[in-house]
């Protein structure tokens, strides 16, 4: 009998022991950015990757913000992951994010867009052209970085760069839009997430993105120039050229391109009538080719507003 109580007794102080290791243990896992992240920190801490921490200094990472996300709101439950006790690495998180991820793209981005779809800015993600191409979100932002260089000019453009590399090639032509000097971005004219416009411009057409800084160009005129109100890149290729004003080429050849070359004296044969277009010598090219251009005289390109006959040929 005595020898049973002896055995009960140890039992009770080996069941207390083990219990009060297990509370120590709970007591311990304190939430190191957010509300309940606990379940993920007690391992993921400044000494597993400290990195990781710097949400907290993200609007991702705000505690008084009932709106802020925890740790399984973008990487899921991941039962597995976090209940594993075995030897070698533990199975991924439900939801994983880099380059050598299994998930997929709209795994990942339904992450983003179960917060994020809600406002005007991405509704029409569905459909464009970088969802087409299985674009994340995270390919662009970095959720776990204290500033997400995308989101601030300055620095937006080497982040578009790392796809568009014809367009980085353009901006450094000597004409451009102040975009590598910081003073434009990218976004200042197209809305990655989607747009109804062509090439995912902010506005429904180019003609409309540019005249949200260029409104001299929007008129009324009296008589207007139908290349500029079909599109502005008839004329321009707003991210660089060698030309000046972003002009794809220099005047005369650009007009040109859709105007029949001529000079600006036209001979008269001796009947009184013009020559032919075939005949040679009927246009001097060397009076607009050499340090003249169609704007010397057609100087109001964008429109004209004279009433004349003058305003029709776009003169001053």
């Amino acid at each position: 009998m005595k020898f049973m109580r002896q055995v009960v007794a140890s039992c009770v102080c080996i069941g207390s022991l083990t219990m009060g290791a297990v509370a120590y243990a709970a007591s311990s896992a304190k939430d190191l950015v957010l509300n309940g992240d606990a379940v993920c920190t007690t391992c993921h801490d400044e000494g597993d990757n400290a990195d990781l921490l710097a949400i907290g200094k993200t609007k991702h990472g705000t505690r008084a913000d009932s709106r802020t996300p925890t740790c399984t709101s973008c990487h899921g439950t991941s039962l597995e992951h976090r209940d594993f006790s075995g030897s070698g690495k533990p199975p991924k998180p439900d939801v994983t994010y880099g380059a050598k991820t299994m998930t997929t793209a709209d795994a990942r981005n339904g992450a983003c867009q179960s917060c994020h779809a809600k406002d005007g800015k991405h509704n029409q993600w569905e459909g464009s052209i970088h969802q087409a191409r299985d674009v994340t979100c995270a390919a662009c932002h970095k959720v776990h970085v204290s500033k997400d260089a995308v989101r601030d000019k300055r620095t937006q453009t080497e982040t578009c760069f790392s796809c568009h590399k014809e367009q980085r090639a353009q901006a450094s032509k000597p004409s451009h839009h102040p975009v590598l000097e910081g003073k434009m971005g990218c976004s200042d004219c197209h809305n990655v997430h989607g747009s109804a416009g062509p090439s995912l411009m902010k506005r429904n057409s180019v003609v409309e993105t540019c005249y949200t800084c260029h409104m001299e160009k929007r008129g009324p005129f009296v008589h207007n120039h139908q290349p500029v109100n079909e599109d502005c890149s008839n004329c321009h290729n707003p991210h660089g050229t060698t030309a000046e004003a972003l002009l794809k080429s220099r005047p005369p050849f650009l007009c040109n391109s859709c105007h029949t070359p001529h000079g600006p004296i036209q001979p008269t044969l001796a009947n009184g009538t013009a020559p032919a277009l075939t005949a040679p010598g009927w246009w001097n090219p060397s009076v607009v080719t050499q340090g003249k251009s169609c704007v010397s005289c057609h100087a109001q390109i964008h429109g004209s507003s004279n009433p004349g006959a003058a305003g029709q040929h776009l003169f001053r």
